[in-house]
């Protein structure tokens, strides 16, 4: 489906055969700091009392197909850390064109658009589609290569589903350099019984229209509780991206996207997969520390 959602040496990188705890949220465990934290090479952002920092996200879903004023995320920044959220309220994003139907909190480390009318815009989802509102040009925090690694927990039912991905910032003429990394995708539907808590994580490389990547995703079932807070992250360079959980390994993919790719965090609901008795829900995604590699 398609929602349009220095070397690391990675071949050399020891990584946890099985998860480093059964289920660390259940334990108490709060994951400390990063690897290379400290470093200046390192961006680390903990969602503090300052709020969402302003020259690094934008608290908005791909506005250019749209409006900033309606594709504003719902979120609060307190001591859990952020919180995306979908209200009951919250309104259909790109209304009467994206399909399947979808209600999204987002928010976004790049953005940029052609003038209206246009059709030069990032990620679009469908050929002819047209800039509606335009953009100006922001660049957050566009990593090309190194780590991406996030603490976070999710509320979700079988309509919702919550992701980090990386996607290309596509401001090149052809618009090719669209590729995108994905960090996790979980959907509420495919989570296992609460007893015995499992989830299918999605990660890998989604090609697009780029010529150069192969495409290479999948869902692996994982037995962690998503309720929990758990580390998910990516390390990458130009020969291989290794996507992990809690530092065990799911999945190695080789070539993937090395040019700047603006993260992607949000949480959806999908109207469509009602089961008549569900629109009370509130899909949340809580996050106490998103870090990684700076440009």
């Amino acid at each position: 489906m398609q929602v349009r959602t220095g070397s690391l040496a990675t071949k050399d990188q020891q990584y946890r055969s099985e998860a480093p705890f059964p289920n660390p949220g259940a334990h108490g465990y709060r994951f400390g700091m990063a690897l290379g934290a400290g470093d200046q090479a390192w961006f680390q952002d903990v969602f503090g009392d300052r709020g969402l920092d302003p020259d690094t996200w934008l608290p908005h879903y791909l506005p250019a197909w749209s409006a900033r004023e309606r594709t504003r995320a719902s979120y609060r920044v307190d001591g859990d850390g952020l919180t995306l959220e979908v209200p009951v309220d919250h309104p259909v994003w790109c209304a009467d064109d994206h399909d399947p139907p979808l209600r999204v909190s987002g928010i976004q480390s790049g953005n940029w658009s052609g003038p209206v009318g246009s059709t030069y815009g990032q990620q679009r989802f469908r050929e002819g589609q047209v800039v509606l509102e335009q953009q100006e040009r922001f660049e957050g925090w566009l990593p090309s290569h190194g780590r991406v690694e996030i603490s976070a927990r999710m509320d979700l039912s079988p309509r919702s589903m919550a992701a980090l991905w990386m996607s290309g910032f596509e401001d090149d003429d052809a618009q090719e350099r669209c590729g995108e990394l994905c960090v996790f995708e979980i959907f509420g539907k495919d989570l296992g019984p609460e007893a015995t808590p499992s989830a299918e994580v999605g990660v890998g490389i989604k090609a697009f229209r780029d010529p150069g990547l192969a495409q290479d995703f999948a869902a692996p079932r994982v037995k962690i509780d998503v309720r929990q807070p758990h580390l998910y992250a990516v390390e990458w360079d130009a020969g291989e991206a290794v996507f992990t959980v809690d530092e065990m390994v799911l999945r190695r993919c080789p070539n993937p996207p090395t040019y700047p790719l603006q993260l992607m965090l949000a949480v959806f609901d999908f109207p469509q997969w009602s089961s008549g008795d569900d629109d009370r829900l509130v899909p949340r995604l809580v996050v106490d520390r998103l870090a990684g590699t700076r440009p």
